[in-house]
């Protein structure tokens, strides 16, 4: 029988293609989710195993039911505008939840921890290429409960031992090219799908939030990464934990290369022949020009290579959301 993996959060749209990896890895994920926010059709490749990571008593069941081999912890509140509105369930979430699975990790004795974390940790760049060494102060309630899950994990991993890797990502996007799962959140604000919806007139139009910048075109830039290309560092970290190692280290999750707002609807476009709609608005407070990541370590500790640009995000975005409004 395949070890089992425990994937929190595993019907969620990173969760679950990292479920997909993992399967095809010849692992045995089972998404432990409540479904508040992941969805149970996209649970394919392994069993659903119902809860909530705020109760302890969810938790132990689901590691003695499967007594997994390791814990890939996605499960958290992410829109990081919400998390000015609802700080307390913010905290409540992803740093209780978090804490719950991990003090139940050790009452088993199951160690390998892998991280959902984000870039938002780092706040405003001091420099460019962000690496791991860049100093961390989060600008908003999102990224500070990420970081303070991050500061609990050192001192785990130093005296409680759990083992954890912990992975920063800059921006997921895309599908399964099979269009089996995709990226689907409500309310929807990450920047490929809204344009994609723009595309098909499911919304008026996308708004582009400054126009201004020091940036090729004007408009913001950023480290576009596939999900899939994500799930695969994922079961890297995994392995790296299984094969022994100690744990504790940090790694950035991106390709190294910026795209702007303007390129990524310029994609859309492209692999949708339909026109993407636009509105131009004011700058948001706290939005930076560029993001950009230095991923070297995570190339060198995980031999991970990002192998998908944005063409294969935008094309198997489309795809997946075609196939999605047709079902």
């Amino acid at each position: 029988m395949a070890d089992h993996v425990l994937v929190t959060g595993g019907a969620g749209y990173i969760g679950s293609h990292a479920c997909l990896r993992l399967a095809e890895a010849g692992f045995t994920p089972v998404a432990f989710d409540n479904l508040s926010n992941g969805r149970e059709a996209f649970v394919q490749w392994g069993p659903l195993e119902r809860g909530d990571v705020r109760s302890r008593a969810d938790v132990e069941r689901a590691l003695d039911r499967w007594a997994p081999v390791g814990v890939i912890h996605f499960a958290a509140l992410i829109e990081v505008g919400l998390s000015f509105q609802q700080v307390g369930d913010f905290y409540e979430t992803n740093v209780g939840g978090a804490l719950t699975v991990l003090r139940a990790m050790q009452a088993r004795g199951v160690q390998p921890f892998v991280f959902s974390s984000t870039c938002a940790t780092y706040g405003e760049p001091q420099y460019l290429p962000l690496d791991e060494a860049h100093p961390q102060a989060p600008i908003n309630p999102y990224g500070r409960t990420k970081l303070m899950v991050e500061q609990a994990l050192k001192d785990l991993a130093a005296h409680g031992g759990i083992r954890p890797i912990i992975l920063r990502y800059f921006n997921a996007a895309g599908a399964d090219p099979e269009g089996r799962i995709g990226e689907r959140h409500d309310p929807e604000t990450h920047a490929l799908p809204i344009a994609i919806e723009a595309a098909m007139g499911r919304r008026d139009a996308f708004s582009i939030f400054g126009e201004d910048y020091d940036t090729r075109d004007g408009t913001a830039e950023r480290d576009y990464v596939h999900v899939l290309d994500l799930a695969d560092a994922h079961v890297l970290a995994l392995r790296r934990l299984l094969e022994g190692a100690a744990g504790g280290e940090a790694f950035n999750l991106g390709t190294g290369g910026g795209v702007t707002v303007r390129e990524l609807l310029g994609e859309v476009a492209r692999v949708s022949g339909r026109p993407v709609p636009s509105v131009s608005r004011p700058r948001r407070p706290g939005d930076a020009p560029r993001l950009v990541a230095d991923n070297r370590a995570a190339r060198a500790a995980l031999g991970w290579t990002p192998s998908r640009d944005i063409a294969d995000m935008a094309r198997d975005a489309w795809g997946w959301h075609g196939r999605a409004d047709q079902a």
